[in-house]
């Protein structure tokens, strides 16, 4: 339904392993799975919107989620194909290229019916596309299924931090309107992850199609001295904003783990 392309923040998701997981924030979340230095991982994010407790919900319009730029998210081996916005609306992410695939999520809305609100899940595919003014672009492709059953498909983009050793993924999220006579949807949570845990690519090895787990983002060999700082600013439609933080440890010395081979 159309509530689903607030999900913006989902590079932002799919449930969260609990192993190598980050010290809780009030509203951000992060994990490394798995968790060793030099090596491939996939980064997990979980968002809780802030909301206050005695007015209604404003709806999300602008998510960036800040994370450190030595994880190299867009020289990763993620994503090494591309799939346009008019083919996925048209068809679905299921057609697009399997090598386009760079997470996958879960998002969270809230919709007013009366004085109710009803809480609605939606899956979210998160997929690579042309690059946008020289920058990484992804799609996000969301379905709900109740109480509408719709196909929404919106963007983000990745861009340098405020500092060198900072980069983010950018979304605005469009208004979404609600059930008729009542307010716009609101999203509360966010779960995604972006890496290779659950994707399969192909190549063609002497005429046949090979299946294979993608390399994902890599971890720096020197871990900061307070560990991996991620950062999410929040932009509502009745002007106010919001911020949550949070740290990943430093892992401890463990055996190094090695990507699935081709």
């Amino acid at each position: 339904m159309r509530w689903a392309c607030q999900l913006a923040a989902a590079l932002i998701v799919c449930t969260i392993p609990t192993a190598a997981q980050a010290s809780r924030a009030q509203d951000l979340r992060v994990s490394l799975i798995p968790e060793h230095l030099g090596h491939e991982t996939t980064v997990g994010f979980s968002v809780r919107i802030p909301v206050a407790a005695k007015r209604p919900l404003s709806p999300l319009t602008r998510l960036y989620l800040a994370y450190p730029s030595a994880l190299g998210v867009g020289v990763s081996g993620l994503g090494i194909a591309t799939c346009t916005q008019a083919r996925l609306e048209l068809f679905g992410a299921q057609a697009c290229p399997a090598e386009s695939r760079m997470g996958q999520g879960e998002a969270t809305a809230e919709i007013q019916v009366g004085p109710r609100l009803i809480a609605e899940n939606a899956p979210v595919a998160v997929l690579r596309t042309a690059e946008r003014e020289g920058h990484l672009a992804l799609l996000f492709s969301a379905e709900g299924t109740s109480p509408v059953f719709a196909q929404i498909v919106f963007s983000g983009v990745l861009l340098p931090g405020a500092t060198s050793r900072e980069e983010g993924i950018s979304i605005d999220v469009p208004l979404v309107e609600g059930l008729p006579g009542g307010p716009d949807v609101a999203v509360t949570r966010l779960t995604a992850n972006l890496g290779p845990q659950s994707l399969t690519y192909y190549e063609r090895v002497r005429g046949k199609l090979v299946p294979y787990h993608p390399r994902g983002i890599t971890l720096p060999n020197k871990c900061p001295r307070r560990g991996f700082l991620f950062r999410a600013t929040f932009s509502f439609l009745d002007g106010s904003h919001a911020q949550a933080q949070t740290r990943v440890g430093c892992p401890e010395k463990t055996a190094p783990w090695k990507a699935g081979e081709r």
